[in-house]
């Protein structure tokens, strides 16, 4: 196997994905945060017992590693206090969602009523546009003669 010394050529890049994360929608910071699933219930407790017996270990990798091992080996049983737990931060946050749901609809509701209202005062006061310059021109001509 002979293998060709010299420069490499570069990956090439992808051309869509800057595009696409330009065009995403800002994060709104009202919108409530997913609830975590049963096994981030039982890291959350887990790391402090980690912690506690693995002071010298500050590698988040590993408190990783061993509180997925940990998991694993745990029965259904073992694991049906934090499922439960996880069960009841999602009805929450579901609540939370229908409620935040509701906000956003009226909010949008209320931008569309806001700009119906004022083309509904300008078709009524009889504002046009295009009214003003012919009264300028007007005037311009008394002044000519």
């Amino acid at each position: 196997m002979t293998r060709k010394v010299g420069k490499r050529k570069a990956p090439a890049k992808a051309v869509g994905k800057s595009k696409a994360k330009a065009g995403k929608a800002a994060k709104d910071p009202n919108k409530p945060k997913r609830p975590p699933s049963a096994f981030f219930v039982f890291l959350e407790e887990f790391r402090k017992t980690f912690k506690k017996e693995n002071p010298n270990v500050k590698a988040v990798s590993a408190v990783g590693k061993a509180g997925g091992e940990k998991w694993k080996s745990l029965s259904a049983a073992e694991k049906a206090p934090y499922e439960a737990k996880a069960a009841k931060r999602k009805t929450d946050y579901e609540k939370l969602m229908t409620a935040y749901n509701k906000k956003q609809e009226s909010a949008v509701e209320e931008d569309e009523e806001s700009e119906k209202s004022k083309s509904e005062v300008d078709e009524e006061s009889g504002q046009d546009g295009g009214d003003d310059e012919e009264d300028d021109e007007d005037d311009d001509d008394e002044d000519d003669e």
